[in-house]
């Protein structure tokens, strides 16, 4: 049983295929910087020999239709008939299922109307997600296909959570309140800390962190988002490579009047020249932690102003949720940065929460533990895989439907 799951970014698109047998990857592509002088892909696939060949290939891409074809092309010319046999359904990243999706989706026209009027609340992503879906309804009209939404997996958030402290009206009138994203990362990782710790998940009290240049925290309950970091766009929460998270309402209006800067360029600035990126210049966090080890200053102001946020949803959500059994860590910063996850449970040990150092630092690829032995909060580094978790649920969402 074979899985094609498509990720379609605003200038990106991941193209994934899954042998269900196993969870094996078949065909791996990822075409970056659409729109831009040069594309690049890196497309990768599993030969007859069982050993995988990888091919980097560059040329000016100028939409994602025209991209979507080239790596048809490409994995095409590299065996895709082949591994297309017995393909069991697609399976396609959306990120904005507002209000109407709390669970993925059988793709029909009235879903695709549905993701259509989510446009004006994820502008750059919605038309994106829709071309590829769009594009494989074409290539592949036989075969069943599934929305995954981002936002669904926060759809568990009770009222007085979601909601904004702003005129009612707006709520009805403009669906203003707070959705969440990296719903599929906190889902996926969260089953994982169940499996790791031997638990049934409905057991379970979690607090997960998805760090990398875009960052969330989740609160999870049994199994259930109750609250988390994002809200109606991704630039709430936590602070993140060029977002900058939480801040003061009016500081848009003063900055405006200020600086005599439009609403669209603050927009541009709070959403693309701002988090680590504003306060020392650079959003890698590579190069980030290298010149604060070199006593960078505002290097290091990042640095602790990073995991100071984070520190402060691990508090809020240890209250939210009333004690926890684990705290865990993922995407490329969370699994990857041993010196983020020592600042941001510093200081936690009231809380249960204490880091081994020789755990911390040994690196893996696995899911580990990296807590104290005798502490009574596990923490946790779990590798993400969001494409997987896709294609996990679009099987469920093809059987349920039959």
């Amino acid at each position: 049983m074979n899985i094609i799951v498509i990720n379609s970014g605003s200038s990106s698109i991941k193209y994934q295929i899954f042998n269900m047998s196993d969870n094996s990857v078949l065909v791996s592509s990822l075409l970056e910087r659409i729109g831009e002088s040069l594309s690049s892909l890196r497309h990768r696939w599993l030969q007859s020999d069982g050993k995988y060949k990888e091919i980097s290939i560059s040329k000016q891409v100028a939409d994602h239709r025209e991209g979507l074809q080239w790596i048809t092309n490409v994995a095409e010319d590299t065996g895709l008939t082949q591994k297309l046999k017995g393909l069991f359904g697609i399976g396609h990243r959306v990120v904005h299922g507002g209000e109407v999706f709390r669970e993925p989706a059988i793709i029909n026209d009235k879903a695709l109307e549905a993701i259509r009027k989510m446009i004006p609340l994820a502008p750059l992503h919605n038309p994106a997600n829709l071309v590829a879906i769009e594009a494989a309804l074409k290539n592949y009209p036989d075969v069943p296909q599934v929305a995954v939404f981002d936002t669904a997996f926060h759809q568990g958030m009770p009222p007085y959570a979601f909601h904004y402290a702003v005129p009612y009206e707006l709520y009805k009138d403009y669906h203003v309140r707070r959705y969440g994203f990296h719903g599929t990362s906190h889902q996926f990782v969260s089953k994982q800390a169940a499996i790791y710790l031997g638990r049934p998940l409905k057991e379970l009290d979690l607090i997960t962190l998805h760090l990398g240049n875009g960052a969330s925290a989740a609160a999870i309950k049994r199994g259930i988002s109750v609250d988390t970091s994002m809200g109606l766009t991704p630039l709430e929460g936590l602070i993140m490579g060029t977002r900058c998270g939480d801040i003061d309402p009016s500081l848009p209006f003063y900055i405006a009047q200020r600086s005599g800067r439009s609403l669209n360029d603050i927009d541009r600035m709070l959403n693309k020249e701002s988090g680590l990126k504003g306060i020392c210049g650079a959003n890698d966090m590579r190069e980030i932690i290298s010149r604060a080890e070199g006593n960078d200053a505002l290097a290091t102001l990042s640095l602790d102003m990073f995991c100071y946020r984070i520190k402060k949803y691990i508090g809020a959500y240890f209250a939210v949720l009333g004690g926890i059994d684990a705290v865990v860590f993922t995407g490329g910063i969370g699994e990857n940065a041993a010196i983020i996850r020592k600042m941001c449970c510093e200081g936690l040990e009231r809380l249960g929460i204490s880091i081994d150092a020789g755990k911390n630092d040994s690196p893996s690829s696995e899911a580990r533990e990296i807590n104290q032995n005798a502490t009574p909060v596990k923490v946790l580094v779990i590798p993400t895989n969001e494409e997987l978790e896709i294609a996990i649920q679009t099987v469920e969402a093809i059987l349920a439907a039959k």
